[in-house]
């Protein structure tokens, strides 16, 4: 085994070793030197970042630590002298989460690693019950008759994963033709459940809700990645019983002993709370323009997360980065030439109606929109920006980009004009919109596997380094833009014709869910 030994170097020669490396090799901007020796001299990301994610934790749409961020972002930003305000878009139903216990109480005693659902309904009282799965039919009708020997039970309606492990560690240590037996094993499996509950005619949303009226005591899944340890925790689709997540070692554990015949009974103590609706809001700060005031440059970022952890990658390394990056645009350039706009979304999750919220109420802004630069996939340096579409994106894109110091630079491919998209985050909504909207696309540091939306997604996962990395680069990107003598163009490419030779269109500006009214 290989010991790797650190040593310490006091970090303002790094930096200052830093700034001279790129000197030597590209005359930056004193502007941008500016950014560069604060954000790695002065950062305040890690402090940042234990407020957030230690003090306020996840931040559901909906929850008090929802409107908690929100007013943590708005004051963070008055803080350093920039005006901020909360914009509201909607409301959402109310909800916080409590603690919640689940254990094994037959025919042993255990601990159980589980995890209430959002928005599932509490226990109020401990539930006990016999843990049941679904049973082998090939029918609806099948199904439904067995449908009453679910009531008082908690029922297992995951599939069950015979092997724990993940892919990467099966192929690491299996034989070619071990791991291409498990493989297929795994995949066949996967298939055969999808085909069963497709047989039984129901859904994800409509399974849970015929569980609960045939009168079960609860519902258990297991969302697992394939990673150990990591599990996707989503909303919860009862509203009278509880919900809830359990790790994939022990789902399989209660799984082979109801299907073995062991009976086995479960305690679950989930203590959360259903509040009145909430009002659901967008942190908008900006930095008015000296010379183009109704100008704007958007730096954008979703401030919501689900709860199965701290929302750290998901969305808090955005949020941190723009933060950041408005903290050091006002210390080193006050007076842009256009008004800077930081917006921190809410509700991303539940389909982007934060960002779609401020672009339906926002006209004037979008008309005057230069460009938006939106950071949304975890913790990594950027490496991927596209052109969203737009003809002329490689002229100012690549313009903007020729002033960002070289080694952060150098790691971004490009792609123009590209294709707009439409969805999977902010961007998407100016993008709609037919304003230039970019994702800043992240290096994956294990983001859709270890930590979106999982568990998982913690303080620890962040590496501050790389997302230093991604202040430089949004400031200098925000500056450029900013300074820039032409507003950008907004032509569109022609469409190509997608798979079934029809010419694709350019994605359709979607209204925001304003509540949680037949939200599933």
């Amino acid at each position: 085994m290989k010991i790797n030994t650190f040593f310490a170097v006091p970090a303002v020669i790094l930096a200052s070793q830093f700034v001279n490396a790129q000197s030597a090799t590209q005359k930056l901007n004193p502007i941008v030197e500016n950014f560069v020796n604060e954000t790695n001299n002065h950062s305040q990301l890690e402090d940042m970042a234990f407020e957030l994610l230690d003090g306020i934790g996840p931040r559901l749409v909906g929850t008090p630590e929802m409107l908690k961020s929100n007013e943590w972002t708005a004051n963070k930003l008055k803080s350093w002298g920039i005006d901020a305000t909360l914009q509201q878009f909607g409301t959402w139903k109310g909800w916080q989460r409590g603690t919640t216990h689940v254990d094994m109480v037959y025919p042993r005693v255990k601990s159980l690693s589980a995890t209430q659902l959002a928005w599932s309904p509490s226990t109020k009282k401990a539930v006990e019950a016999e843990v049941i799965v679904l049973p082998k039919v090939a029918s609806k009708a099948e199904f439904d008759q067995w449908l009453p020997s679910a009531k008082g039970k908690i029922v297992l309606m995951a599939q069950y994963q015979k092997i724990g492990r993940s892919d990467e560690q099966i192929k690491e240590f299996a034989t070619p033709e071990l791991y291409e037996k498990l493989k297929a094993e795994k995949e066949q499996a996967s298939k055969d459940f999808r085909d069963y509950v497709k047989n039984i005619g129901y859904d994800n949303n409509t399974l849970p809700e015929a569980l609960e009226k045939a009168g079960a005591a609860g519902i258990a899944i297991s969302n697992w990645t394939g990673i150990m340890g990591a599990n996707r925790i989503f909303g919860a689709k009862t509203s009278k019983i509880p919900m809830i997540d359990i790790d994939v070692e022990d789902y399989g554990m209660l799984y082979r002993m109801a299907e073995k015949g062991s009976k086995p009974r479960i305690k679950i103590d989930a203590q959360s709370k259903i509040l009145p609706d909430e009002k659901t809001f967008n942190t908008v700060g900006m930095i008015k323009g000296s010379e183009k005031p109704n100008e704007y440059v958007i730096l954008s970022a979703h401030l919501d997360s689900w709860d199965g952890a701290q929302g750290a990658t998901d969305n808090g390394t955005g949020v941190l980065t723009m933060l950041e990056t408005m903290r050091i645009l006002k210390k080193y350039y006050p007076n842009p030439k256009r008004t800077i706009v930081v917006g921190l979304w809410g509700s991303e999750e539940q389909g982007l109606n934060g960002s779609r919220g401020f672009v339906a109420d926002n006209p004037e802004i979008i008309k005057g929109t230069q460009a938006v630069f939106n950071q949304d996939n975890g913790t990594g340096r950027v490496v991927n920006i596209a052109g969203q579409g737009f003809v002329k994106s490689y002229d100012y894109i690549g313009k903007w980009l020729n002033a960002v110091p070289k080694n952060v630079r150098d790691h971004i491919k490009t792609d123009f004009p590209g294709m707009p998209v439409g969805g999977g985050s902010d961007h998407a909504s100016f993008v709609a919109a037919g304003v230039p909207g970019f994702s800043l696309g992240s290096l994956n540091w294990g983001y859709f596997g270890y930590t979106w939306h999982t568990t998982k997604d913690t303080y620890d996962k962040i590496v501050f380094d790389e997302v230093k990395n991604n202040v430089i680069l949004t400031a200098t990107l925000a500056y450029m833009a900013s300074e820039d003598p032409e507003f950008t163009s907004r032509e569109r490419r022609t469409m190509p014709e997608n798979d079934k030779g029809e010419i694709a269109k350019w994605p359709e500006v979607k209204e925001p869910r304003r509540d949680s009214k037949d939200y599933k």
